[in-house]
């Protein structure tokens, strides 16, 4: 691995105890954006507005079928 130059040189005493603390911390990462809707659901949105739109026009249909008759 390439050494990486830091801005801090480390020190060490020339006299007395090296006590090393390990400090776990939270690391921040991207959030990951979910889809406001799964695929399956706009599907079955897709679906039942084509379902709507198919009972529109029959009704419409009906309606003028009963008003050339009368």
């Amino acid at each position: 691995m390439a050494e990486v130059k830091s801005m801090f040189r480390e020190v060490f005493p020339k006299q007395g105890q090296l006590s090393v603390e390990d400090v776990n911390t939270m690391v921040l990462c991207k959030p990951k954006l979910l889809p406001l809707k799964s695929l399956t659901l706009e599907k079955l949105g897709e679906m039942q507005q084509t379902a709507q739109s198919t009972i529109h026009q029959q009704e419409m249909a009906e309606k003028e079928k009963q008003q050339v008759t009368h």
